[in-house]
């Protein structure tokens, strides 16, 4: 035997008195233990609920880094998109001067006078056409090409001729323009049909 074993075969067996007050300790020590074990799932539910925040929080400034994200992508396209095109809208404004400076051309000159101010108008129309062409703009074909309807507009069709003659351009009314890949004026067409 041990000296512990031995120490408590000595001890006497123990009244009434302690008995009673053993057993009104053990309802005390059991609430306390009852009290820990709220207390520490109150504390488990109170991290579980600051954990849930947190991530929610991260979540929201995730998603916030994202957004900002794209929308500076979407500002530098959109930017990218104004600088390639910034020529577009003066374009659209001079090209019915292109137009009238071709149609004064068309009138038949007979006099000295008149063919004089016919090659001061073609000089001009060159002049105007040879700056568009340098910065992009360019005549789109269409007489005897296949109608394409991103680039024509079909005004009037008249029959074919023959089946080859279908979908042909026969006729330009006004001349379209494109600049790079975007169309400013679609070609007015006369369409064999």
């Amino acid at each position: 035997m041990t000296q512990a074993d031995k120490k408590q075969e000595k001890k006497p067996a123990g009244t009434k008195e302690e008995a009673a007050k053993a057993k009104k300790e053990q309802p005390a020590k059991a609430a306390k233990q009852d009290q820990s074990k709220q207390a520490a799932q109150a504390s488990e539910a109170k991290i579980a609920e600051l954990t849930k925040a947190a991530d929610d929080w991260q979540d929201k400034f995730l998603r916030s880094q994202a957004e900002l994200q794209n929308a500076q992508k979407r500002y530098n396209k959109e930017r990218a998109q104004l600088i390639k095109y910034e020529s577009q809208n003066l374009a659209k404004d001079v090209l019915p001067a292109v137009d009238n400076l071709e149609r004064a051309l068309a009138v038949k000159a007979d006099d000295d006078a008149s063919k004089q101010l016919k090659k001061g108008v073609q000089m001009t129309l060159d002049l105007l056409v040879k700056s568009l062409q340098e910065h992009g703009i360019k005549e789109i074909k269409a007489d005897g090409e296949k109608f394409d309807p991103t680039l024509h507009q079909a005004v009037q069709t008249v029959a074919a001729e023959n089946d080859d003659q279908k979908d042909q351009i026969v006729q330009v009314l006004q001349k379209g323009y494109q600049y790079k890949d975007r169309t400013l004026r679609p070609a007015m067409v006369v369409v064999a049909q």
